[in-house]
């Protein structure tokens, strides 16, 4: 899980850092600003507001000023068009006319003015020359005072040139003017600028305040409009403009008050009086826009890196698009909601472009990340310790033609290099009938194999003089089989076009498969109980698993490429050679078993043909198994097949001949014949007995050890013997009182030293002593059994332990047995992990020591 966080993590920076950088650089442009107006304008213009009733437009066209006169008109004119709008019943009239220069009939237009009661005039904010400071151009004194408001017409156009609001409030200094629109919802007539006590601004500054933007209603025309020499000449019936705000403005071309919009760009401009038309409209509809801090921008920006080179690094390649996608269409809904649901506008260029830049650059990423990991596996593959098999014509032509005069055994042969003879044997250049022009393929022809070889630009000839009969017709059918020459490719190869991520999951699972493939096979052979040896089709040994240099002494790498012929013969020689048996297991195809000698021990090697991979021929796989013990185990056997056909059957014979006897006169039985009988029958069953006891021991496991008493044993055992022991006059003697605790079998090792005690008894002289000591000797509780009997002899003690070993001294006594009474001794010793030793002198006495492990917690005396 830290590693997965830690590679994350990492990927999360190699993706924030260039997305971070290209962010910044685009800071630089005005891309981000153009994207910005661009959505604005596209959302501006995809749902327009309703254009309203109750707006009208009186407008200064061409018409009025072709029958009026040219501009400026007379003030007189003005209070004409404001008497006739009082009495058609207009509610408000907004003159986007500047009256800045006094003129002789202001009296009549203020007298108008002052009729109607809501007429809203403009000012005007500029320098008067082009070097001065910002001035309040005002309407005239007599004007401004007969107005119910005044407000500033100014209209603000963006870096791109295109008009999409204005300041609500614009002014010098502290005092700031409302805008034209936004006085007339006023109720109360107000000349003055408000006051703004929060700002501190020079007098002669120009300030704004609270730009919003305008829903616009459409283009140029959306309006009710008037030709403004229409409703002078003929005046409009009362009450036709009841309700109603008019504004008044020019719509003629030349008087250069127009206005690029989001509608009509720079193409077909807007008047300012309808554009003045759209404020009001938004005005008293509460659809002005507000923009949003310019730091929520920013933090959206912010927070959609973030996710971003979070998120997208843990999805998969096929999901990053689609999130990406997801991402794009939450910031761009989230615009859209606020600007038609709350009236608030939120550029989100920056955060838009935060997936689309991240999209590509994390494809990249991940292709230069690909294009690494495939170069990673591919050298992992090739430094990793994969089973090499190398093809057939990797091999010298003299390395071919001596391992097929091993493998087929041919009459003669002949090896050129161009026309130079290298070697040649009962074969000339003139009995060759002619040459392969195909290097690789083989001719047959009178007896003669033959075929051309390139190695290295030089090309050789190799011809042999096949056996006839049915060895020779298979040697040519395993030739034909045999590519000595690499194959020639025609077809052009098919270039696969996969999708990336598929190729980085398929590379990264088939090498993890290949490790786990190759780390299998290597551990299954490795752990194998029999040695395993893979050959190629010339019999040269690819593979050997780590028995076989421990069976045959033989160094790992001087295994690589050695022939396995050459191997076996080398280390047991025989007529005919391996060789042969090679060749038939590569020639015909079967499977061959042999017995192998190896260092004194007994082997069986199993020969098995095999098709290797991506090619036709055939390699061996030879399983060499050590049956040694089974060997053994076949000797004892047959020794106890013997010893039990004379032990056995001789006191039965005996029994059966005496009864016979008994039953041709039953009145003549005598004591000496009864016990003879007995003495026969308690033979035969001592003799079984001990195979009994025998096999106990050798089916003895740790399942059935428990605590016992090691002191308790010896005097049990003492016990038994004291009967047979008294019968010779012979002293038993136990020394030692210590408490020693095994864990074991009670029974059989009280058996054992039950074995030890009658030997010793038995082979004794009467009126001498056994003596039986148990002490403690480090970690091993210990049992010394020592008599005074005729001893053994040195050449008999090796295989005093063995299975129906009987001292000859034993047979010329008369002490008759199947000697299975010490291997019994030592079959339970070897159960308990312990060790028994012998020592002993003829005609002075054996010492026998059984040592045992002792309980790691031993019990206190009368615990079970």
């Amino acid at each position: 899980m830290t590693r997965d966080w830690f590679s994350t993590r990492h990927s999360a920076w190699t993706l924030a850092l260039p997305l971070t950088g290209i962010l910044l650089l685009l800071q630089l442009t005005t891309l981000p600003q153009r994207l910005d107006n661009w959505l604005y304008d596209t959302l501006i213009t995809t749902w327009p507001p309703e254009p309203p009733e109750d707006v009208v437009i009186v407008a200064i066209d061409e018409k009025s000023l072709s029958a009026i006169g040219p501009w400026p008109w007379p003030r007189s004119v003005h209070a004409s068009l404001i008497g006739n709008l009082t009495n058609a019943g207009a509610e408000r009239i907004i003159l986007d006319i500047l009256f800045t220069e006094p003129a002789m009939d202001d009296q009549a237009l203020a007298e108008a003015m002052r009729s109607h009661g809501r007429v809203i005039l403009p000012l005007y904010l500029a320098p008067s020359s082009q070097n001065d400071l910002f001035r309040e151009q005002l309407p005239t004194p007599r004007l401004a005072s007969a107005a119910f408001a005044i407000g500033h017409a100014h209209v603000e156009l963006d870096s791109d040139g295109i008009a999409r609001g204005l300041y609500l409030y614009n002014g010098l200094g502290n005092e700031l003017w409302p805008a034209m629109t936004l006085s007339a919802t006023r109720n109360s007539p107000s000349v003055a600028p408000n006051t703004f006590e929060d700002l501190d601004a020079a007098a002669y500054v120009n300030v704004r305040q609270s730009f919003r933007r305008i829903p616009l209603v459409g283009r140029s025309g959306a309006f009710t409009t008037y030709s403004y020499s229409d409703l002078l000449v003929n005046p409009p019936p009362a009450q036709w403009l009841e309700g109603k705000t008019v504004l008044v403005g020019a719509t003629a071309a030349g008087f250069g008050d127009v206005l690029p919009t989001p509608f009509s760009g720079l193409a077909q401009p807007m008047s300012g009086v309808e554009f003045h038309a759209n404020v009001l409209h938004a005005i008293e509809n509460e659809r002005l826009i507000r923009e949003v801090s310019t730091i929520w921008p920013i933090l959206l920006a912010l927070f959609s890196g973030l996710v971003i080179v979070l998120v997208l690094p843990r999805l998969r390649p096929s999901r990053t698009f689609g999130f990406s996608g997801l991402l794009f269409a939450l910031i761009l809904g989230a615009s859209v909601a606020g600007l038609q649901h709350l009236n608030l506008w939120l550029p989100v260029a920056n955060a838009l472009l935060v997936p689309i830049i991240a999209f590509p650059l994390w494809s990249a990423r991940r292709l230069s990340l690909a294009n690494r990991f495939l170069n990673q596996q591919i050298d992992q593959l090739e430094r990793g310790n994969l089973l090499h098999l190398p093809p057939p014509w990797s091999r010298s032509p003299q390395q071919i033609l001596s391992n097929l005069r091993e493998l087929i055994n041919p009459e003669g042969w002949l090896l050129m290099e161009e026309d130079a003879v290298l070697t040649r044997e009962n074969l000339s250049v003139k009995e060759v009938p002619s040459w392969s022009r195909r290097p690789g393929l083989w001719l047959h022809d009178q007896g003669i194999s033959r075929t051309t070889l390139i190695r290295g630009g030089r090309q050789f000839r190799l011809a042999l003089r096949i056996p006839p009969g049915l060895a020779g017709a298979t040697a040519e059918r395993y030739l034909g089989r045999l590519e000595l020459q690499p194959p020639i490719t025609t077809q052009p190869v098919a270039v696969v076009r996969e999708n990336l991520s598929t190729r980085i999951d398929r590379a990264q699972q088939a090498t993890q498969k290949l490790n786990h493939i190759q780390s299998f096979i290597w551990r299954s052979f490795e752990h194998m109980p029999d040695g395993i040896i893979v050959t190629d089709p010339l019999g040269l040994i690819l593979f050997a698993n780590g028995h076989v240099p421990r069976w045959f002494n033989e160094p790992q790498p001087s295994l690589q490429s050695m022939s396995l012929a050459t191997l076996l013969q080398g280390h047991d020689p025989r007529s005919p050679g391996w060789a042969e048996t090679l060749a038939d297991t590569l020639t015909q195809q079967q499977s061959r078993t042999v017995d192998l000698r190896l260092h004194g021990r007994d082997f069986l090697i199993h020969f098995a043909p095999f098709v290797l991979p991506d090619r036709t021929q055939n390699g061996i796989i030879a399983n060499i198994a050590d049956i040694s013990e089974l060997r053994e185990q076949q000797r004892q056997h047959r020794e106890a097949i013997d010893f039990i056909s004379h032990d056995v059957r001789s006191p039965l014979v005996s029994q059966l001949a005496l009864i016979e006897q008994l039953k041709r006169r039953p009145g003549e039985v005598q004591t000496e014949q009864l016990d003879q009988l007995r003495k026969l029958a308690r033979r035969s069953y001592h003799l079984a007995e001990e195979f009994v006891q025998l096999a106990r021991a050798e089916q003895l496991t740790e399942t059935r050890f428990y605590d016992c008493e090691f002191l308790a044993i010896v005097e049990n055992a003492r016990d038994s013997v004291s009967e047979q022991a008294l019968q010779k006059n012979i002293k038993l003697v136990l020394l030692g009182n210590d408490d020693l605790w095994l864990r074991g079998n009670a029974e059989l090792l009280e058996r054992a030293v039950i074995n030890l005690l009658t030997n010793a008894v038995q082979y004794s002289k009467p009126g001498t002593a056994v003596t039986m000591q148990v002490f403690r000797a480090g970690h091993q509780a210990c049992l010394t059994v020592t008599d005074e009997g005729s001893g053994i002899a040195a050449s008999e003690l090796p295989t005093l332990f063995d299975r129906f070993q009987r001292q000859k001294s034993s047979e010329l006594s008369g002490q008759h047995g199947v000697g299975l009474g010490l291997s019994f001794v030592s079959v339970v010793v070897e159960k308990h992990k312990g060790e028994i030793n012998v020592e002993s002198k003829e005609g002075e006495g054996s010492a026998f020591t059984l040592k045992l492990p002792v309980a790691s917690h031993p019990e206190e005396p009368g615990q079970e």
